[in-house]
């Protein structure tokens, strides 16, 4: 079969395709046959090795695949031969190996995809999974009625623009651009702000009656993180899940906080590694999603179906910040 691997970290050209053998399932296995690979930032980061749970070298990167099973170990009963399922390396002791024709896996990395749910939108599932937990997990029982979401055009921040809006908060969108603030606008945010647009922030306060956002989603980071403190309603919560932009000043985004302690400011930062332990709350969350896309409640935009063989290049798009929705590689 065919599969991209990397031997080495480090820019787009580390990812070659490669002639590999097909695996074997092993006796509580499946062997499931790509239809769709996700491509996500992680992948990037495991490509440049910054990843803070590197698999092994050489590796296959890869976090999710949707396919159908095409080989079935001997003691495994609850799948059949053709299924559709869904593959998440979530479930795996190590986050990679669906950039590859074929994966073998233990079945409990697999979920079965609806008939209702196209395989394609199936893939874009870890983007949905992380904003989901961000808007009802991270927040801990938090009650809130606007969200803020950084970066509303990427992979998470569209997923948490459809997320929030189906349940009817308010949302406003920020953007690095006007065509990624109107692309977060058609996703179903309430306002949709760019942030090269002169008087950017007031409309943020407008958006938000002068009260700022309940909750302000992060994936940016960096020297302007601390200014979204600006932004945040009294008793508001800033969850901080990437840091695109380099790790903010600590001391920084103390002062930020502490100059506004009369608001109560608080902060979390949140990673899926959060439920390594705890795999039933990941299964249970990516079943809800697959309801949700069964229902047309939410559904992924995908910008752009490059061929596996083009694994690099859809790296070199989502690193330079070209990617309005999803990428998808197709085997």
């Amino acid at each position: 079969m065919k599969a991209v691997r990397m031997e080495r970290t480090g820019g787009p050209e580390v990812l070659e395709l490669v002639e590999v053998p097909t695996p074997v399932p092993g006796p509580s296995q499946a062997l499931v046959k790509a239809h769709t690979i996700g491509v996500n930032m992680p992948e990037v980061l495991v490509r440049k090795g910054r990843y803070g749970w590197m698999p092994p070298l050489p590796t296959i990167p890869g976090i999710e695949m949707s396919g159908t099973i095409a080989a079935l170990g001997s003691e495994v009963n609850d799948f059949s031969l053709g299924q559709a399922v869904y593959v998440s390396a979530r479930e795996l002791p190590h986050r990679c190996g669906c950039y590859a024709e074929y994966i073998a896996v233990d079945t409990h990395a697999l979920v079965e995809v609806p008939p209702k749910v196209d395989l394609e939108a199936a893939a874009t599932l870890a983007s949905y999974q992380v904003a989901w937990h961000l808007l009802y997990s991270a927040t801990r029982g938090f009650e809130y009625d606007s969200v803020l979401v950084t970066a509303a055009a990427g992979g998470i921040g569209s997923a948490a623009v459809q997320l929030a809006a189906a349940a009817e908060f308010k949302v406003i969108a920020l953007a690095s651009s006007p065509e990624k603030a109107a692309f977060a606008k058609r996703l179903g945010a309430s306002v949709a702000v760019a942030q090269t647009e002169e008087g950017w922030t007031d409309r943020i306060r407008e958006a938000t009656e002068n009260r700022g956002a309940d909750l302000i989603l992060d994936a940016i980071g960096g020297a302007r993180f601390p200014l979204l403190f600006d932004h945040l309603a009294r008793l508001g919560l800033v969850i901080q899940y990437g840091q695109l932009a380099g790790l903010p000043e600590s001391a920084a985004v103390y002062d930020a906080m502490r100059t506004r302690m009369g608001h109560s400011p608080a902060l979390r930062l949140f990673s899926m590694h959060t439920f390594d332990d705890n795999p039933a709350r990941r299964r249970a969350c990516t079943e809800t999603l697959l309801g949700l896309l069964a229902r047309g409640a939410i559904g992924p935009v995908i910008q752009q179906r490059l061929p596996l063989a083009e694994a690099a290049r859809a790296h070199e798009l989502l690193e330079g910040g070209k990617v309005l929705g999803k990428l998808v590689l197709k085997p």
